[in-house]
């Protein structure tokens, strides 16, 4: 199965880091509050990281080494269009 680690630009700017195999749905499931608890309060803009081609436990490594970046990091490996 093709796992991939995503960042989601949040409505109040934050940038939440996950996993799934199928980055479109989950993105749904967080709009409909389906997702996270994390989106409870906030909104999930649009994805603006994604790498794909990992197994379950490369994902969940990757997803940890991110989860570690401060909010700098996060926005340059996004592409360093965020603040």
């Amino acid at each position: 199965m093709n796992w991939q680690v995503y960042i989601i630009l949040c409505s109040d700017e934050s940038l939440y880091t996950g996993i799934t195999t199928d980055v479109t749905r989950r993105l749904l499931q967080h709009a409909a509050g389906q997702g996270a608890k994390y989106f409870r309060g906030r909104w999930p803009e649009k994805v603006v990281y994604l790498e794909t081609g990992h197994t379950r436990s490369s994902a969940s490594r990757r997803e940890a080494e991110i989860k570690a970046l401060t909010h700098a990091g996060k926005c340059l490996l996004a592409g360093g269009t965020q603040n």
